[in-house]
């Protein structure tokens, strides 16, 4: 399916990562960032079930984007997000963003933080609308380029406040998103 062949009441699946998906994780990545993970990269992190979580997004069988987490004591850090070009602008960002930080609130994580490329505004702004506010540069960050990251946190995200957040946030959403296992 095209992303021309999206309709308002597509449903998008958000499931785990496995190894199956990983292809279709590598064609996305390839296209979207200048410098690529790997296929060791990714099965290396799908290995480390205590503190990572990978998910991918799929409309029917077609696996759209993708997004992982790191977790390390009360933090969760969002290690990676990209969505197929061709399905940009489509909120697969927000579903995936969605469910990345419920899981890292259910592992415990009272503050949330990633990196965005500078020149990124498309998802500085979807960070934005999640709580996330800038403290900082990280220079020279992204590889090649030489292009700086701007470090982004939610300070205090386990509370009623910041669930309430993304609970409105889901609710603006066109359709559900649907979690499962495959």
């Amino acid at each position: 399916m095209a992303a021309e062949e999206f309709v308002a009441d597509e449903v998008v699946h958000v499931v785990p990562m496995k190894r199956r998906h990983v292809k279709s994780v590598l064609a996305i990545e390839q296209q979207v960032y200048p410098r690529p993970w790997t296929t060791g990269l990714f099965l290396g992190e799908l290995a480390i079930t205590h503190s990572r979580a990978y998910f991918v997004a799929r409309i029917g069988r077609t696996v759209v984007g993708y997004a992982g987490l790191m977790v390390t004591l009360d933090d969760g850090h969002v290690t990676t997000i990209a969505v197929d070009p061709k399905w940009q602008r489509h909120r697969i960002g927000t579903r995936l963003l969605l469910v990345l930080l419920r899981e890292a609130l259910a592992r415990g994580a009272r503050a949330l933080t990633l990196e965005v490329r500078m020149s990124n505004m498309g998802a500085q702004e979807m960070y934005r609308r999640f709580g996330f506010v800038p403290v900082g540069v990280r220079k020279g960050y992204y590889q090649p380029g030489n292009e700086d990251a701007m470090v982004m946190w939610v300070h205090d995200a386990y509370n009623d406040e910041y669930t309430e957040l993304l609970d409105r946030i889901e609710a603006g959403l066109p359709t559900p998103t649907l979690r499962g296992n495959r």
